[in-house]
């Protein structure tokens, strides 16, 4: 799939099949949500990131689901096209943002996604701790949504944020790696 039919793709989808929700009230739930996690784990940061990636996996394991539903898309041939696809059409469909894929590696097994825009991060400022800057990512949740809907679809990735504009760098950048092709594998202890 070529990154400028994903485009008009994701657009199509957006405009006719997507039910829409007020993107405020998902900022401020989410920022809410994630200062309740900072509350509960006492400002440990590296906890509260594997929190959101936590229950971002669980979300991702579910939302593939509605993706394939409302989307009317096959599986993706290769992981180039999965690229696009997460971009153009999957961030499109439910957020109504486009990142920008870039920085292929020579394997073609990684890639980043660059946001020019990040609507959980609207109205945010990160606890001015001394910490927070360097050990909170904020909108991780976001990773462990792709993990989680990669995994159910057999690609088994890790994806993590490389910089971000709430702690001052000048994009926001995930990186996302392929770390293998899983088999159709039955769940431990189903027969």
């Amino acid at each position: 799939m070529t990154s400028n039919k994903a485009a008009r793709d994701g657009e199509k989808i957006w405009k006719t099949n997507v039910d829409k929700v007020n993107a405020e009230l998902v900022t401020l739930t989410y920022g809410t949500m994630v200062a309740q996690l900072c509350s509960d784990f006492s400002n440990r940061y590296a906890e509260v990131n594997k929190q959101l990636d936590k229950m971002g996996y669980n979300i991702g394991m579910r939302l593939i689901e509605d993706f394939f539903a409302k989307s009317g898309l096959q599986r993706c041939s290769n992981f180039r096209d999965t690229a696009e696809t997460i971009s153009k059409i999957g961030f499109k469909m439910f957020l109504n943002i486009s990142p920008t894929v870039a920085n292929w590696s020579a394997d073609g097994k990684s890639f980043s996604l660059i946001f020019d825009e990040n609507p959980l991060a609207d109205f945010v400022e990160l606890p001015n701790d001394g910490r927070a800057q360097d050990e909170l990512w904020f909108s991780n949740i976001f990773c462990g949504i792709l993990r989680g809907a990669l995994e159910t679809v057999q690609m088994q990735v890790e994806a993590h944020y490389v910089s971000d504009v709430l702690r001052g760098n000048d994009i926001t950048e995930m990186r996302v790696t392929l770390l293998r092709y899983m088999e159709d594998e039955m769940p431990p202890d189903d027969e």
